[in-house]
């Protein structure tokens, strides 16, 4: 199977995954070019309530493959980029799924996902020291808002690999799962996302990324869901709430 994005719909969630086990996930031109425009249909799929990115097999992702990016570093970190900004403003909530290898530009799409959950065995790092490449501002104002700037300049200085237990620490990751505990994990709280409200996790996402000019809108947008309503009324009747607002319109 040629190098792509695999991805499929169950239950409210989709998953995309990086499949380029021959290369250990390595991202090609074409698959940094195609995740943008997928991300945007699944946007607006009214049946997707949350997002998981994965990887093929034990890897989550080894970066870039360095030998299908020809042109110049410019242009290949501009690929890199645009599809990381298109992961991090993807309107419902996004989570990476860890195992094995979390390197390079494998690390920046997972820390562009709102949640991270890793397998014990996983390793991350980031390593354009290694390739003498300037990392992005946006790539690097992301990591420092997510670890911190001491940690950060750890990871950009030295291109260095570290374990679960220190990215736990730091916040790089949020839940490290024993061997074989992935996959049910993640597919548990998924589900939990999925039923909780689509307004009150898009605005949240907006605030927690830093826009401040949105508060009037959200209000509004409180005022005519129902949401608010139906979550009350569900807990008074000790039901499940069924939330209708969706950010797909």
């Amino acid at each position: 199977m040629e190098p792509q994005l695999l991805h499929s719909v169950v239950d409210g969630v989709a998953t995309v995954v990086i499949h380029h086990p021959a290369k250990r996930n390595a991202m090609t031109a074409g698959m940094w070019a195609e995740l943008p425009p997928l991300l945007d249909a699944l946007a607006t799929d009214p049946a997707v309530r949350a997002l998981v990115l994965t990887g093929e097999g034990g890897t989550f992702c080894a970066g870039a493959d360095i030998s299908t990016l020809r042109g110049s570093a410019a242009e290949a970190q501009g690929l890199a980029v645009r599809a990381e900004d298109a992961l991090a403003a993807f309107p419902k909530p996004t989570l990476a799924a860890v195992r094995g290898h979390c390197v390079g530009g494998g690390c920046q799409l997972a820390a562009a996902c709102d949640l991270r959950f890793a397998d014990e065995g996983a390793l991350f790092g980031i390593t354009p020291a290694k390739l003498g490449i300037v990392y992005a501002a946006s790539s690097t104002r992301r990591l420092v808002s997510l670890v911190g700037p001491a940690t950060a300049k750890y990871l950009l200085f030295s291109g260095e690999l570290i374990d679960t237990e220190r990215a736990l620490r730091t916040g790089l990751v949020d839940e490290v799962l024993p061997e074989g505990e992935l996959d049910k994990r993640v597919a548990e709280f998924t589900r939990v996302l999925a039923a909780r409200s689509q307004l009150t996790q898009a605005a949240a996402k907006e605030f927690a990324d830093g826009r401040r000019d949105r508060d009037a809108y959200w209000a509004e947008q409180a005022r005519g869901s129902g949401d608010t309503a139906e979550g009350v009324t569900a807990f008074l009747e000790r039901r499940q709430p069924r939330f209708t607002w969706t950010t797909s319109g």
